[in-house]
């Protein structure tokens, strides 16, 4: 009894000390004593931009736009902008990414809050154009917006609907041509149009101004010839780019 006695007088001897020191205004912050609790730093999500590459095509090819334009915003945002091109096969590691990312306090569980926070670009060619609006409808189920889908020439996978844009999706836009027998999806329309902008279906036609994709191999040439085209076709992809860029924060010189 007499021990614990005197072990609870010292112990609150030593809190009362310690906390008369905090009170006396240290000479240099080097040597201050007490420890200082700063509040827990904020962690931003950087914008993610996920584009999707079409048919067979690597995603480090960089003969293909959808390549080209993600190297492009590397360059243009060396930091606060995440930037990705993923086969059309692998959107587990779009979804992956997106949840990494998106997961601020790094616990391995998304709050209402991260997700709210979320700011997700989807884009893509043929497959992958179909694949981006599929990966905004997974994301949707799990409550997490998407700020823009582009869609290029999309053509619709097995068990895809790449026409109509799921409710998270704030705007979509949708370019396509509709010679030869691949083409894309002519038109696009919003589950719930109170939710999401279309901001338009913009058709390119290559019979009379046909564009010469020479890096392509020569079977893309001839068999999917204006599927081709519109994807280096670079009127189609400064306007992805642009529609981009005009959603990701001002670089500051």
């Amino acid at each position: 009894m007499i021990y614990w006695v005197v072990s609870h007088y010292i112990r609150t001897s030593i809190r009362i000390v310690s906390f008369i020191l905090c009170l006396i205004p240290a000479v240099t912050h080097a040597g201050s004593v007490c420890p200082v609790s700063a509040p827990d730093a904020v962690t931003t999500a950087p914008v993610i931009v996920i584009g999707f590459v079409g048919g067979f095509v690597r995603h480090d090819d960089m003969v293909h736009s959808a390549v080209q334009v993600a190297a492009h915003l590397r360059r243009d945002y060396p930091s606060g902008v995440y930037v990705e091109v993923i086969e059309n096969h692998r959107r587990e590691k779009a979804y992956a990414a997106i949840v990494r990312f998106v997961d601020t306090d790094r616990n391995g569980t998304l709050s209402a809050e991260e997700k709210r926070n979320a700011r997700i670009i989807l884009y893509g060619h043929s497959w992958g154009a179909s694949e981006a609006v599929a990966l905004a409808r997974e994301l949707e189920r799990e409550g997490i917006p998407v700020l823009l889908t582009v869609q290029v020439d999309s053509v619709s996978k097995p068990g895809e609907n790449d026409q109509v844009i799921p409710a998270n999706v704030a705007e979509a836009a949708n370019f396509y041509q509709l010679n030869g027998f691949l083409h894309g999806e002519p038109q696009i329309r919003a589950a719930d149009p109170a939710r999401t902008h279309i901001i338009g279906n913009f058709r390119f036609d290559y019979k009379a101004n046909p564009i010469h994709c020479t890096q392509y191999p020569w079977y893309d040439r001839v068999f999917m010839k204006s599927h081709t085209e519109i994807e280096c076709d670079p009127k189609v992809w400064t306007q992805v780019e642009s529609l981009i860029h005009s959603r990701l924060p001002q670089q500051h010189q």
